[in-house]
């Protein structure tokens, strides 16, 4: 099994370092406005991750976070009159109800960022002390020229990360920065706002460290893989590496950094900030779910793509055919050997999870045994497969007998 790793910038043979379980991180929402098919992408590919390596015979620690305490959700609460927290529970209900609707497998671990505030606090105590960071105006920030790595992930240039940062929601000009690139560790209460206890005063944490914090507390000091979207690369990631490494002392933070392209539509980034939303749970309305995650696995998880309104309703007869293949009678004769088709979908997904091409076999597959059984063929062991194979890509028509 080979995986692109983003911080190489190749593919490279994946195995999990201890050789029995896979530890992966994937950055989850904040939960303000889900679940839109960005999401749903994310989403569901991790869950093709998680699928895939067990089938290969791996356990998986899945960890996914919720990011309930941070400047977005603060601003949407204010917004509307909502208590933070209770907006962070609806929207991740919903998020819950729609991947539980896509059929995805869920996380073992589903922490929430609010909870883990006092190894957050751990965290920025450590960096201080070893000269990482630095206390001022009640902040802390992560001191990036004691980094001489910072900037491996996403490869920009100095001027580029500023910029960057300026657009993702930092603040290059603070007066109380050292540098132009250094990045909240905690934050400093503000009017109305939640707060927690610190050796600095009462605030909140910055938002790279919740991941960092979440990671290693339930998956350890170095992980296999760490995924979210492609977006994420920089800051996110990038601060994620810098806080983690120089907090545990050891490399790599994560051994494959994994990112989602982009999902467009309407010739734009689909996104919460520009409100071309496509929600989930209103394409559910109208299509099973195994059209939508046909659809979805019709691209290649690398690669931006344009969300098509009639996308998922061009997959719903190949969903209709998968429930079909496993309801046709078998007959006994010249049984119809699914090996090949095994072979090749494996070979798909071993080539950097090439999901458009293990739907075509899945596709083959099915057909032939819908074929073969109208010819009263043996399609027992090849229904078997094709429950097998589809339940790697989450078909719930091949595995209950639904869409």
């Amino acid at each position: 099994m080979k995986l692109y790793d983003t911080l190489s910038g190749e593919k490279k043979e994946f195995a999990p370092w201890d050789g029995r379980t896979v530890r992966m991180y994937v950055c989850g929402v904040t939960p303000y406005d889900t679940t839109h098919i960005g999401h749903a992408m994310t989403y569901l590919t991790f869950d093709v991750v998680n699928r895939y390596c067990q089938y290969l015979g791996w356990r998986v620690k899945y960890v996914q976070n919720v990011t309930d305490i941070d400047d977005d959700i603060l601003k949407r609460s204010a917004r509307d009159g909502e208590d933070w927290d209770l907006l962070g529970d609806r929207h991740t209900r919903q998020l819950v109800q729609d991947l539980s609707a896509l059929n995805v497998l869920w996380p073992q671990v589903f922490p929430r960022a609010s909870e883990e505030v006092e190894m957050i606090v751990e965290m920025n105590q450590t960096l201080i002390e070893k000269g990482n960071a630095y206390e001022s105006g009640g902040n802390v920030y992560f001191r990036v020229e004691s980094d001489e790595d910072y900037g491996v992930l996403g490869k920009y240039s100095h001027a580029e990360m500023v910029e960057l940062s300026r657009e993702r929601g930092a603040d290059p000009d603070d007066p109380l920065k050292e540098g132009p690139l250094d990045f909240i560790l905690w934050q400093a209460t503000q009017p109305g706002e939640p707060s927690w206890e610190s050796p600095w005063g009462p605030g909140r944490p910055g938002w790279h460290i919740e991941c960092s914090a979440m990671a290693m507390r339930y998956l350890g000091e170095t992980i296999d893989i760490h995924g979210g979207g492609s977006d994420l690369i920089y800051p996110h990631h990038e601060c994620e590496i810098a806080q983690s490494q120089h907090f545990t002392g050891k490399t790599p933070f994560t051994r494959f950094w994994m990112h989602i392209g982009m999902v467009e539509y309407q010739g734009e980034k689909m996104s919460k900030s520009l409100g071309n939303l496509v929600l989930a749970r209103k394409v559910l309305r109208h299509h099973t779910a195994d059209a939508i995650r046909l659809y979805l696995h019709s691209n290649h998880y690398r690669g931006a793509w344009n969300y098509k309104d009639n996308g998922p309703a061009e997959y719903e007869g190949l969903a209709s055919l998968l429930r079909e293949a496993m309801f046709i009678e078998s007959g006994n004769s010249n049984a119809l050997d699914a090996s090949s088709y095994e072979d090749r979908f494996r070979g798909a997904l071993d080539d950097d999870l090439n999901t458009p091409e293990a739907v075509k076999v899945l596709h083959e597959l099915a057909s032939d045994v819908v074929t073969c059984g109208a010819r009263k063929h043996d399609i027992t062991a090849a229904q078997e497969r094709l429950r097998m194979l589809g339940g790697i890509l989450g078909a719930s028509g091949v595995v209950y007998g639904r869409g």
